[in-house]
């Protein structure tokens, strides 16, 4: 009774939070639910909850050190044991400590990547569906040019001629190669929203257009990103390892998945559970965020989200 009075009085005077309050809460709450009792998200969202977890408390919880040769001789390339449950590789190093480590450099490479790429995207598309007219023709064109070169070659080009690329380098490397259909898609749904009637009420109440598109338009679009982001994750982590096997990405004495996974096939007939964890970590990270990218989608329905 008292908490209801308080609340009451708090909003007394105020409909519009009233009515954000009422409009915004529901559809997210049943957006969780709908995630919450969807199986094979929750799963996806448990085992990359744990590689996170993992990859974070490395220092913590790994038997070994990365980068230490226990034995060059005694003990390289040996198999799974209780020493080392993932065998060592060709140095002696232990294969499971270096696929801890190694998901902390890829994850990390992987979600700050991502976060760069929708974050370009998001602002790009916002301006040039919001502006629309022959500013939004120019800057399609650009994005449409960036679209026709393959990513996989210009990122292979442009690591080759920037030799030794360093982790912030990869990093920015792939963010600012990954926004191009980000940027196509918030466009369009800005397009879609810029003649709504919530933005109509908020011009006529003399919003401006800066705050017309960050507080009224933007909040409308944030669940595809969200869903495209969280798929932008899984793509990633294979593109940073394929570059790495290359040698094009993560440099020594850093280590990530692809490194590993390079390291084992150089001597995969005498070590084939080097490259195979390696693959294995890929694997079900790629397959867990996947998941979790496919019960966004269903949860985060884009009609159902609130227009603010």
């Amino acid at each position: 009774m008292g908490r209801t009075a308080i609340d009451t009085a708090s909003t007394a005077g105020h409909p519009e939070a009233v009515a954000s309050s009422v409009a915004g809460a529901g559809p997210w709450r049943a957006a969780v639910r709908r995630l919450v009792h969807d199986r094979s998200a929750v799963a996806g969202l448990i085992v990359l909850a744990l590689i996170a977890a993992v990859a974070v408390a490395a220092p913590l919880v790994a038997p070994y050190d990365p980068l230490v040769q226990h034995d060059i001789v005694a003990l390289k390339n040996q198999a799974p044991s209780l020493a080392h449950p993932f065998g060592t590789d060709e140095f002696s190093r232990d294969v499971l400590t270096r696929l801890m480590y190694g998901g902390r450099v890829s994850l990390a490479v992987a979600f700050l990547s991502v976060l760069l790429a929708a974050t370009v995207g998001t602002a790009y598309g916002a301006i040039a569906g919001y502006l629309g007219g022959a500013a939004d023709t120019v800057l399609m064109r650009v994005v449409d040019a960036l679209l026709a070169i393959p990513r996989v070659l210009l990122l292979i080009a442009v690591a080759t001629l920037w030799n030794g690329l360093e982790i912030t380098g990869l990093v920015l490397l792939l963010g600012l190669t990954g926004w191009f259909g980000v940027s196509r898609l918030v466009r369009t749904l800005v397009i879609g929203s810029r003649d709504s009637e919530f933005v109509t009420a908020a011009r006529a109440l003399g919003a401006g257009d800066t705050r017309i598109l960050v507080q009224h338009i933007l909040p409308h679009v944030v669940s595809p990103v969200l869903v495209a982001a969280t798929l932008g994750v899984g793509n990633v982590i294979v593109i940073e390892a394929g570059l790495t096997f290359l040698g094009m990405g993560v440099q020594p004495p850093h280590a990530s998945w692809g490194s590993v996974f390079h390291d084992g096939m150089n001597a995969f007939a005498s070590s084939w559970w080097v490259s195979f964890f390696a693959g294995a970590a890929l694997v079900v990270t790629v397959l867990a965020v996947n998941l979790v990218a496919d019960g966004l989608r269903e949860a985060l329905n884009a009609r159902q989200l609130p227009a603010r």
